[in-house]
């Protein structure tokens, strides 16, 4: 994963890190670096008052037999500080010298290094004569100090780690803490985007920040929507109750419309009166056709505006067999088998539920070709019952499946047999009334490879009372 796609308060932690790590080594470099020449500066420092104190102890004192030397004993001087000493006359050569001594080379002024061995020497000045009588070279190994700025630099290197780490947990901390508000405004979004309910309202700002003013925001744009889809709803509930009324009251002069044609039909039956009783017949035969598309709104508008239709105990099987009586005579060649099944007692509107498996029924005649086989099942399964409508013909592109539920879908292709007259609402209000009864219905593949539509309803507790209710003004 990129740097880039971290989460914020992983990036300002870094951020945090990064920087702290910079200004530690800058630090780190200054002070190691000042500290480890303040180490060596003591170290030359002591080699210098060690050799100066010790060349004002011991005195070379010129003799007939030789130079003589005298001051403390060199052993003891030496073995405190694991250090070398020599003294040498004024020709450079050795008068005496601790044991073990190896070659520290001529005296030199100052300080010498020799490998490992750092040098110092100073001049014995005869006390009777002023003049140089010798020379002192002390000589200590510098591994004790280099291994002293070792360490030292080990604990600056652990500091600067430890610092970073230390400022990554507290710039992980803080960042956790200042987008903790954030996180709160985002989980509610998400639960607000997955309910689709808007009027739930957004965390209060704790703070008068720019986190602050961002609930605010979100909070005011909450508001705005709500408003939006509740004055929507109330359009679309309004238009749902208008077609609902509408269709209501064009239910009645539909009504007188096809009584005043039948009648009329029956007077034109003499021979002579042919064309008018074929215009007659047109007319009858358009008035249903209307009539039918009205209930068919009608019961859609229904279902829309929440109204319930009146409740009965009623048999789901007994009214699937007289849906499937109903369909033969116009089935032709097809097949109509159906699957004789013990009593599915629901509580549900006997018409409605003859309407929506009548529905099911022509929609397999209608969209499949003759020698068709039509199967319709019924099935208990716990406390759902099903009603299961299948066949052998072309089946439905996986596709469509959901799609042909919509309104106004009318089939297509070469097993259509009602040449696209229909009105396309026939599974919309299969669906609708299995909604409406507490259920649902969907589309599937059959086991022949055509369609299968599979509507399931609760069945009617036993103990349960009848609760009907018809809306007065339906």
């Amino acid at each position: 994963m990129r740097p880039g796609t971290w989460p914020v308060r992983w990036r300002l932690a870094l951020a945090s890190a990064g920087l702290t790590l910079a200004i530690l080594l800058v630090f780190a470099a200054v002070i190691g670096r000042l500290a480890s020449d303040r180490i060596r500066d003591d170290f030359n420092r002591e080699l210098r008052n060690a050799v100066t104190t010790l060349a004002a102890e011991v005195e070379v004192i010129e003799t007939p037999s030789g130079p003589l030397v005298t001051g403390p004993q060199l052993d003891d001087v030496a073995l405190s500080n694991e250090a070398t000493v020599r003294i040498l006359d004024s020709q450079g050569r050795v008068l005496e010298q601790t044991r073990g001594a190896g070659d520290l080379g001529p005296p030199r002024a100052g300080i010498a290094d020799l490998g490992a061995e750092h040098i110092a020497t100073a001049r014995i000045i005869s006390g009777s004569s002023g003049r140089v009588a010798g020379y002192v070279q002390y000589a200590r190994g510098s591994h004790h100090v280099e291994s002293t700025i070792e360490r030292l630099w080990l604990l600056i290197a652990a500091g600067v780690l430890g610092g970073t780490l230390l400022a990554s947990l507290a710039g992980l901390a803080v960042a956790s803490r200042a987008m903790r508000p954030i996180a709160s405004l985002t989980a509610t979004a998400r639960e607000i985007a997955t309910t689709r309910d808007p009027s739930r309202h957004m965390p209060g700002p704790v703070t008068d920040d720019e986190v602050g003013e961002l609930a605010l925001t979100l909070e005011q744009m909450l508001r705005s929507l709500d408003a939006a889809r509740a004055e929507r709803e109330g359009a679309m509930q309004k238009q749902r109750e208008f077609v609902a009324d509408a269709s209501h009251e064009l239910r009645t002069p539909l009504t007188s419309v096809l009584a005043n044609l039948e009648l009329l039909q029956a007077s034109l039956q003499q021979p002579e009166r042919g064309e008018d009783r074929e215009m007659v017949d047109s007319a009858l035969r358009s008035s249903r056709r209307m009539s039918r598309l009205v209930a068919d709104l009608l019961l859609l508008a229904r279902a829309d505006a929440g109204r319930v239709s009146e409740r009965t105990g009623c048999d789901l099987a007994a009214i699937a067999g007289d849906a499937a009586a109903e369909v033969a005579p116009v089935a032709g060649d097809r097949e109509l088998n159906v699957e004789d099944g013990r009593p599915l007692q629901i509580s549900g509107n006997p018409d409605e539920l003859h309407r929506m498996v009548l529905n099911l029924l022509e929609n397999a005649v209608r969209h499949t070709p003759p020698g068709t086989r039509i199967e319709l099942r019924l099935a208990r399964d716990g406390a759902t019952a099903s009603v299961e409508v299948s066949d052998d013909g072309p089946g439905i592109p996986e596709a469509e499946r959901e799609h042909i539920f919509n309104r106004f879908v009318r089939g297509s292709g070469p097993a259509d047999t009602a040449g696209g007259s229909g009105t396309g609402l026939g599974l919309a209000i299969a669906r609708a009334v299995a909604r409406s009864h507490g259920g649902e219905v969907q589309a599937s593949r059959s086991d022949s490879g055509g369609a299968t539509f599979r509507v399931t309803l609760p069945l009617r507790e036993r103990s349960a009372r009848e609760a009907p209710y018809l809306d007065p003004s339906l």
